[in-house]
């Protein structure tokens, strides 16, 4: 049975504890007199060490949904709350601190920088965030470890495999120890047993963490695997049983 998300306050119990509260998120786009609902009234609460699934057919908005929830794009209504903070309407100055300090992403494409090892592409964003490089270093040599990966650490990305870039992809996302992680069709390019090797490693890492996270996938057998699973339809979240 799925069952559409009654709307929630955001002074509730339950988003007040949420690492990621959406209320009444609405975004419209116009092409030409038309105007195009993807998101209407949308509501979704997601709570450290859960794993959400986000599973929906192109242009259903999953894409919009992810912008709008990691704060790259602002709502035309509702809210974002991201650890009990109002932030879908701050600007773009804050909302690129918050993102900074409290979000992780992570894409079908690893996106490393090439010219840079395994390690460099872990310790750069901890010391834009403020942290020495020694500190970044060990941080960033314990998350290889803990993904399999400590004998590569120096290994530039076009020197590791599919699985390997992509596993180095989601340290990077969580090198800031975030408390929302976004991931848009992770394993989209690997082969299902790699695929499976990278999910592993993420839903270690959101356990272990306590991390929440929001994971579009067309991967049924995946999806199967996290705490709950939602879609969008006619604009609004719809949990999926």
């Amino acid at each position: 049975m799925n069952t559409v998300a009654e709307p929630q306050s955001s002074d509730s119990q339950e988003a007040s504890t949420a690492a990621l509260h959406l209320d009444g998120v609405c975004r419209h786009f116009k092409a030409g007199e038309a105007r195009l609902e993807v998101l209407n009234h949308a509501n979704l609460t997601i709570q450290p060490g859960e794993a959400v699934a986000l599973i929906a057919p192109s242009g259903a908005g999953k894409s919009t949904l992810l912008h709008i929830a990691g704060l790259l794009e602002q709502p035309d209504g509702g809210e974002v709350y991201i650890a009990g903070r109002a932030c879908g309407r701050l600007g773009d100055a804050e909302r690129t601190r918050i993102r900074r300090l409290e979000i992780g992403f992570v894409y079908q494409f690893h996106h490393l920088l090439p010219e840079f090892s395994a390690l460099d592409n872990l310790v750069m964003p901890q010391m834009i965030r403020g942290l020495d490089r020694k500190t970044a270093a060990a941080r960033a040599q314990e998350l290889l470890s803990y993904l399999g990966l400590n004998d590569r650490s120096d290994h530039l990305p076009s020197q590791l495999s599919g699985g390997e870039q992509q596993r180095v992809a989601v340290a990077r996302a969580v090198a800031n120890a975030p408390r929302v992680l976004f991931a848009d069709e992770p394993t989209g390019n690997l082969d299902p047993k790699t695929a499976d090797h990278v999910f592993d490693a993420l839903m270690q890492l959101v356990k272990a963490s306590q991390l929440a996270a929001l994971i579009a996938t067309h991967n049924l057998e995946l999806a199967a695997r996290m705490d709950r699973r939602v879609t969008i339809r006619d604009g609004e979240i719809v949990e999926l049983s």
